[in-house]
C-alpha cells in the first residue's frame, strides 16, 4: 500500500510543483529553508503566492514521510529483496536531494536550467516508485527476456526518444512565459521555435510506441496491456499539447501537460521492466 502511495505522491508533487510555477509563485517564499528571512511560515504579506509555494514545500514533507515508512518497510527484506530495498533508498535519497535543489532554485532567483532540472528529477522519481511497484508484484530470482530481442531493443531507444522529448519540453518551458515570477529572466530561446522542436521526437515517440503496440498484439507478448496504456497516455498527452498550443498555453493545460509528462514515463518505465519474466517460465 505504501508503495502506492509514494508512486501517488510523487506525481502529485509534480503537479503541485507544477502549480507553483504556473501561477508565477516561484518566490513566494523568497528564501529557503525558511520561507522569509524572519519566518518559517509565509506571512499575510505574501499572499495566495506564499501560501502555494509553502504548500508545495510541505508536500515534499509528505513525500519524505511516505519514502522513509517505505524504507522501513523493506529493511527486513535487505537481503532476501535487495532490489526492493534499493529502490527504497534511491526515493529516499531523491526526495532529500530534491529539497535542497527545490532550496538552490528559490536563491538563484528561479534559474530556469537548475528549475528545469528539478521538474526532471521528479520524473525519474515517479519511474523509480512505478519500478518498485512493478518490482513488489514481481516473483523474485533471475529473470530473462521475454520478447525478442529485435522488440527489446526496439522498446529501449523509444525510450531514448521519449527523454529527448521531455529534455526539450522542459527547454520549451524555460523559454515560454510560465516562469514562476515576473521577474524572472527567460533562458533567451525562442519559445515558438522550441515548441516546434518538441513535436517531432514527441510525435517519433508515439508512431514508435505504435509500432511496438501492433507487433506485441500480433505475437500476443505479455507486454501488450501495458502499450496499450502507455498509447492512451501519449494520445492524451498529443492532444493537451496540440490544445494548450493553440490556445495561448494556458496554466491549468500546461499543468495536465506536465502531470502526463510524468504518467507517460512511469508507463515507459513498467513496459521496459515487462520485457523480462521470470526464468522459470520462460524454461516451462
Amino acid at each position: 500500500m505504501f508503495g502506492w502511495l509514494s508512486f501517488l505522491a510523487q506525481t502529485i508533487i509534480v503537479g503541485t510543483g507544477g502549480a507553483v510555477r504556473l501561477t508565477s509563485s516561484g518566490l513566494g517564499c523568497n528564501t529557503w529553508p525558511t520561507c522569509t528571512a524572519d519566518s518559517l511560515v509565509p506571512t499575510p504579506e505574501l499572499g495566495i503566492h506564499g501560501l502555494i509555494e509553502f504548500g508545495n514545500r510541505m508536500m515534499t514533507g509528505v513525500v519524505g514521510i511516505i519514502a522513509l515508512i517505505v524504507l522501513i518497510f523493506v529493511w527486513r527484506l535487505r537481503r532476501t529483496r535487495r532490489d526492493l530495498f534499493v529502490l527504497a533508498w534511491i526515493v529516499m535519497g531523491g526526495v532529500l536531494a530534491q529539497a535542497v535543489v527545490g532550496g538552490v532554485s528559490v536563491r538563484t532567483g528561479l534559474n530556469q536550467w537548475i528549475v528545469g532540472f528539478h521538474y526532471f528529477a521528479s520524473l525519474l522519481l515517479v519511474c523509480v516508485t512505478a519500478a518498485f511497484l512493478v518490482r513488489a508484484y514481481a516473483v523474485p530470482g533471475a529473470r530473462r527476456l521475454a520478447v525478442p530481442r529485435w522488440f527489446a531493443t526496439v522498446t529501449h531507444i523509444t525510450s531514448v526518444v521519449l527523454v529527448i522529448t521531455v529534455a526539450v519540453g522542459v527547454t520549451t518551458t524555460g523559454a515560454g512565459p510560465h516562469s514562476g515570477d515576473a521577474n524572472v529572466r527567460r533562458s533567451g530561446f525562442d519559445a515558438s521555435l522550441l515548441a516546434h522542436i518538441h513535436s517531432w521526437p514527441a510525435y517519433a515517440l508515439f508512431g514508435l510506441s505504435l509500432v511496438l503496440l501492433v507487433a506485441a498484439w500480433m505475437q500476443r507478448l505479455r507486454v501488450r496491456a501495458w502499450l496499450t496504456v502507455l498509447i492512451g497516455v501519449e494520445l492524451v498527452q498529443i492532444g493537451v499539447g496540440l490544445l494548450q498550443a493553440r490556445s495561448e498555453l494556458p496554466p491549468l493545460l500546461v499543468g495536465i501537460h506536465m502531470v502526463l509528462a510524468a504518467l507517460t514515463a512511469a508507463t515507459m518505465t513498467v513496459v521496459i521492466l515487462n520485457l523480462k519474466e521470470p526464468a522459470e517460465a520462460v524454461a516451462s
